[in-house]
């Protein structure tokens, strides 16, 4: 039997190393935005196909920080703090049967195609599920 485990590939806008191709996604002609769109969503199907696939989805780049402010006070909001909204793009579950074949994937989503067709080569964020709980021992 062979165990999957589950990680999860994220994209980043900035904070990452410089990709291959770095030019921003603003800067892109439409055909180019449609061509990365079209890239992750046949990728994406291709996993659905091999039965790895979770899930996907790409951000709203607006978003505010939010945390608990006490008993019967509203929540706070935003604070002096690195804004994922600037950091992160999207992101992509996938659920296979090592870490070298997540990384193998995440390689070939960072071969979508950016600015002038080529691909961006940009850096992803793989980062596995957490299986169980760690055990905590004095």
């Amino acid at each position: 039997m062979i165990t999957m485990a589950k990680y999860l590939l994220l994209k980043h806008y900035r904070g990452a190393p410089e990709g291959l191709v770095d030019t921003p996604m603003e800067q892109w002609a439409p055909d180019e935005v449609t061509a990365h769109i079209q890239f992750m969503e046949d990728f994406a199907d291709r996993l659905r196909r091999t039965g790895e696939y979770v899930d996907s989805q790409a951000l709203a780049p607006e978003g505010e920080w939010v945390r608990f402010d006490g008993p019967g006070r509203p929540p706070a909001t935003d604070g002096p703090f690195a804004e994922t909204k600037d950091l992160i793009a999207g992101w992509m579950a996938i659920d296979v049967d090592s870490r070298s074949r997540a990384y193998e994937l995440a390689a070939e989503l960072s071969a979508a195609p950016g600015a002038g067709g080529e691909p961006i080569g940009e850096w992803l964020e793989v980062r596995p599920f957490m299986g169980e709980a760690p055990t905590v021992t004095e």
